[in-house]
């Protein structure tokens, strides 16, 4: 087998559902939404296939879905800027027609990108008429709420991992800079030990985005203090 074989036939990671709506019944029928990941068509379309023929294994289903992706344009680099990248839409009705486009507008109202956005639907014997546009925009939204949610959660645990990481750096040199005393090291040679990770699990399952801003907002201003101090220490010595 070529190399080139490995790579197509090597398996992709499997998809990771981000967020999930309430589910919505009426007259038997069953809507509930779904969002995945995607920074490409084709990742879009691996999680639909994922979704289908996988979670929804078996079933009878109608698969409404809708993406929106941020992708590199051919022949760019990504170095010139925003100009580099292009987005690329897509929907699919699912059996459901005119229902993947309403999903698509849903997706651009709540200016979500890369992610597919897929609302399920199970019949329930019963003809719902325009209702059930209602219900699968419903869905939609909601779903595209918690996706933005995940989002700049996760976005702002990075922000406050990279500020952890700035605030035991500067900590340790300010360690460096104090005289010592009974507290502190006398063996120059030994580093401080560095301070525990954080773990930020709870407050991500929570998607308590209030909290997040807090602790970011702490940690901004050790930093500035410990720069103060820093300073202070580094004009004393002089």
């Amino acid at each position: 087998m070529s190399n080139l074989d490995t790579v197509v036939r090597s398996p992709r990671p499997t998809p990771v559902v981000v967020a999930t709506s309430q589910e919505i019944r009426d007259r038997g029928s069953i809507f509930v939404g779904s969002a995945y990941r995607a920074t490409s068509p084709e990742e879009a379309q691996a999680a639909l296939h994922y979704h289908k023929h996988v979670v929804h294994a078996g079933k009878d289903v109608y698969e409404i879905s809708a993406w929106r992706c941020m992708v590199l344009k051919l022949g760019r680099t990504g170095l010139s800027g925003p100009d580099d990248f292009e987005l690329r839409t897509g929907f699919d009705d699912g059996g459901e027609q005119w229902a993947g486009s309403k999903v698509l507008k849903i997706m651009q109202t709540e200016g979500v990108i890369d992610a597919i956005v897929i609302v399920s639907r199970w019949f329930g014997g019963t003809l719902l008429g325009p209702t059930r546009f209602r219900h699968v925009e419903t869905c939609a939204s909601e779903v595209c709420r918690k996706f933005n949610k995940v989002v700049e959660m996760d976005e702002s645990i990075q922000t406050l991992s990279t500020l952890d990481d700035l605030l035991a750096t500067l900590r340790e040199e300010l360690d460096t800079l104090k005289p010592n005393t009974s507290e502190t090291r006398t063996d120059t040679n030994e580093r401080p030990l560095m301070s525990k990770a954080h773990d930020y699990s709870a407050m991500r399952e929570a998607l308590d985005l209030s909290k997040a801003k807090r602790l970011i907002h702490a940690r901004e201003r050790a930093i500035q203090a410990v720069k103060s101090l820093i300073a202070k220490h580094k004009g004393q010595n002089r």
